[in-house]
């Protein structure tokens, strides 16, 4: 249960959003003025806050910019009755999770304020800012990592970090493409400059157009300006709407044509990387992406490596995640011990880094003597699982995170080994029982069938 703020001058809204909330088993405190709702964030400082747009006697922006400033782990949903994009845009600027559009169904208000409480321990801007920057960096700056593939990283950042090419970051979702271009910002001349990040799929295509170009009414404040003499990131670049992706391949090229004729003006002046999880000549073959744009992103490309290729890598960002979660709760740092440490590296992280630091921040919630032990790992990652058949509990250790025609190749090959001690080593009486013929028998289990059992 919650603690949940509404603050809107419409009486029937009000009550109908209190009745919701109320449904959901949360403790909703429910007011009609902007006063009102200032005195009751400074009594119960609540949760979550959702918050009308225009009340009578203050500007709701003016409430979200309280209480981002001295309360700023409450959740806030904007409720807005004019549809207004720049204002949607200027909410999730001051800190706002979400915004809803009247008239809305309560049963997308539910939904927004279930998302918007999935974890109460939501970090202020400022402390996500600082988390993700070092989250897999090392307080140096510099990508933690002691595999090839991470050193070769770091070797190209040396060489690029001051050219203003464009880089295109291609890596699974979760393998540290967001810190990859930290580095490269925090590396170049332009680290005192700042960094700015627009998530493509995070935000509806009115939105994302006007945190990219402006609108008539933004005063041509874009994330281009706010980043300027900085650098930007375009997350996910691969889901961007065709008629954006036009837009972009427009603006960079006047950035282009401007920069090389020193006439660049302060608010294009940005260094621009691209990431995305989808390899984007795949896109472009599809016609999903413009190859224009593709060619003009792409000018110097990286590719950030899963983690379950760098198992080297493995080891050293767990500690780092250790050292970080030891820091924010001012305990010792837990040991991981060496079994545990096994389960680690022999996980596949299809959730790649982002999975492992989820990892280790439940080893730590669940770890006795400050030692983490395979029981305090998540099960998927020591791969038991229990299965019910017949109503009986049975627990199995399965590769979760492997593909499945690797498990069911290996599951198969165990099923015939057991079948041949079965029928004492007989491969005519196994091919037999299995109902396979000996030859697709040999082949299963990767031997040669000899040449007088071919012709019999």
């Amino acid at each position: 249960m919650a603690k949940i703020l509404i603050i809107d001058d419409e009486a029937a809204i009000l009550n109908l959003m209190a009745k919701s909330c109320r449904q959901q088993g949360h403790e909703v405190t429910a007011v009609q003025t902007g006063k009102d709702g200032i005195q009751a964030l400074d009594t119960i400082q609540p949760d979550m806050m959702i918050v009308d747009l225009l009340i009578g006697d203050m500007n709701g922006l003016d409430i979200i910019r309280y209480s981002e400033e001295n309360y700023p782990k409450t959740q806030v949903i904007m409720v807005t009755g004019n549809g207004s994009i720049e204002t949607a845009v200027e909410a999730m600027r001051l800190g706002a999770f979400d915004y809803l559009t009247k008239p809305f169904e309560l049963a997308d208000l539910q939904r927004t304020v279930s998302l918007g409480l999935q974890n109460p321990e939501v970090p202020t801007r400022k402390e996500a800012e600082d988390f993700q920057s070092s989250a897999i960096t090392s307080s140096s700056g510099g990508l933690i990592g002691e595999s090839p593939k991470v050193k070769e990283i770091l070797q190209v950042i040396g060489k690029i970090a001051n050219n203003d090419s464009p880089v295109l970051l291609e890596g699974e979702f979760g393998s540290g493409k967001q810190m990859v271009a930290r580095n490269i910002h925090n590396e170049s001349d332009r680290k005192d400059a700042p960094f700015k990040v627009l998530q493509c799929s995070a935000l509806p295509e009115e939105l994302l157009e006007a945190e990219l170009f402006g609108s008539p009414t933004s005063r041509g404040e874009t994330i281009f300006s706010r980043a300027a003499g900085g650098t930007i990131l375009l997350e996910e670049i691969h889901v961007l709407p065709l008629r954006l992706q036009s837009k972009l391949d427009s603006y960079l090229d006047e950035i282009n044509t401007r920069r090389m004729m020193n006439d660049l003006p302060r608010h294009m002046d940005t260094r621009f990387i691209a990431s995305s999880a989808k390899p984007l000549q795949e896109s472009v073959e599809a016609g999903t992406f413009r190859e224009d744009l593709y060619y003009k992103i792409s000018v110097i490309p990286i590719a950030v490596p899963p983690l379950r290729s760098r198992i080297e890598d493995i080891e050293p960002l767990a500690e780092h995640f250790l050292s970080r979660h030891a820091e924010r709760t001012s305990a010792s740092i837990p040991e991981i011990d060496k079994y545990a440490k096994r389960l680690l590296e022999g996980y596949s992280w299809p959730g790649n880094v982002g999975e492992l630091q989820n990892a280790i921040e439940r080893a730590c919630a669940f770890a006795e003597d400050n030692r983490i032990r395979p029981v305090d790992l998540p099960p998927k990652v020591t791969q038991k699982v229990e299965i019910t058949d017949d109503d009986e509990k049975t627990t199995h250790h399965l590769p979760i995170g492997s593909a499945l025609s690797e498990y069911i190749r290996k599951q198969e090959k165990l099923f015939i080994r057991e079948t041949l001690k079965y029928n004492g080593g007989s491969r005519e009486k196994t091919a037999s029982m299995l109902g396979v013929s000996i030859a697709t028998l040999y082949r299963k289990m990767g031997l040669k069938l000899e040449k007088n059992k071919m012709t019999s």
